[in-house]
């Protein structure tokens, strides 16, 4: 029996793309995510990482790992988690019943994760339209449109979700694209709880590795919640190889602007608007948005549409010359129809 669909569209799921439009000879060419194509060179482990239940010291390494990384004080904790979808899925679970407005349209799951844990939300675009609340939902940057909040208005929002008796949660999935936005220096101020993810910009989605940043006092509960062994002890190990290479970091972020750059003279250049995104991905607009997603698929390349707006696609970054060419023929072949 298949199993119930996921009831929040997500890019990656190439089953259903096979399913709609076939299997490309060429094989798919995924751009349907924001996950770095260039992804972080797996080290080699020790047959423990393998053989062992994860060990305690190497959870406590990869979790110093990472507060080194993001700069997070040391009175601040650091939870980590397998994947931060958990950690979406958890807090609103742990949580008394609350009001809680998601700042969108943005990443689906928040939304569906507090309003299937029973909780009131509101889905506002604009903060003066947000209604009395306990718990704010930001995304920053933001996918899929990448905007980039204002740090002086997060931690205004964090200060007044806590006067109300809750706290702001900050999705900074996409935040190692742009260090200087994080808030994770800020971890320790009253009502912030900042996600972050290794998947993205390493590359490396399928480690299933994510932190929350926060209060002791405020991540207690999750961390009960998520239990001993939540990290694999290879992903303990990946994960905190990776989040110690710094040249490794600063050399990706000048490779992701080139390709970014070059994929956005490819979308231009084919007629469409690029109205926003990421370093890991590009938001383009097109009256022709949905023709485009139907043509594209039909040649092996999967982007992202949207429910909320049919007037825009997601195209991810191609990690290389002959992936950019594909897309650019294909591009052709919509424009000369």
């Amino acid at each position: 029996m298949a199993p119930p669909p996921d009831p929040v569209l997500h890019g990656g799921d190439l089953a259903a793309a096979t399913a709609r439009f076939g299997a490309p000879a060429e094989g798919w060419l995924d751009l349907s995510t924001g996950i770095n194509p260039l992804p972080y060179p797996l080290p080699d482990l020790p047959d423990e990482a393998w053989t062992r239940l994860p060990q305690h010291d190497r959870e406590a390494a990869l979790i110093a790992a990472a507060r080194d990384c993001y700069g997070v004080a040391p009175e601040a904790a650091v939870v980590a988690a397998p994947g931060t979808q958990a950690i979406v899925q958890w807090l609103p679970r742990l949580a008394p019943p609350r009001r809680v407005v998601v700042h969108g349209p943005t990443y689906g799951e928040h939304a569906a994760a507090w309003s299937d844990a029973g909780h009131a939300v509101t889905t506002v675009e604009a903060p003066g339209d947000a209604p009395p609340h306990e718990v704010a939902v930001f995304v920053s940057p933001n996918n899929p449109d990448g905007r980039v909040w204002p740090r002086e208005a997060l931690l205004a929002a964090a200060e007044r979700c806590a006067g109300a008796g809750g706290f702001a949660v900050i999705d900074e999935a996409f935040a190692d694209l742009v260090p200087d936005a994080s808030l994770a220096t800020q971890a320790a101020a009253p009502g912030l709880v900042i996600l972050r993810s290794v998947g993205k910009f390493f590359g490396l989605a399928g480690l299933r590795v994510g932190f929350a940043l926060g209060r002791h006092a405020l991540l207690a509960p999750l961390r009960r919640a998520i239990g001993p062994w939540a990290v694999s002890g290879a992903a303990l190990e990946i994960a905190g190889t990776a989040l110690k290479d710094e040249a490794w970091m600063a050399q990706t972020r000048s490779r992701l602007s080139t390709l970014r750059s070059r994929l956005d003279a490819i979308l231009e250049a084919a007629g469409l608007t690029v109205v926003g995104g990421t370093d890991l991905f590009r938001l383009a607009g097109s009256a022709e948005a949905a023709r485009l997603h139907a043509h594209l698929g039909a040649h092996g390349i999967l982007t992202r549409a949207f429910d909320h707006d049919d007037g825009v696609l997601r195209f991810g970054l191609p990690g290389d010359d002959a992936d950019f060419a594909r897309l650019e023929r294909a591009l052709a072949l919509m424009e000369r129809r």
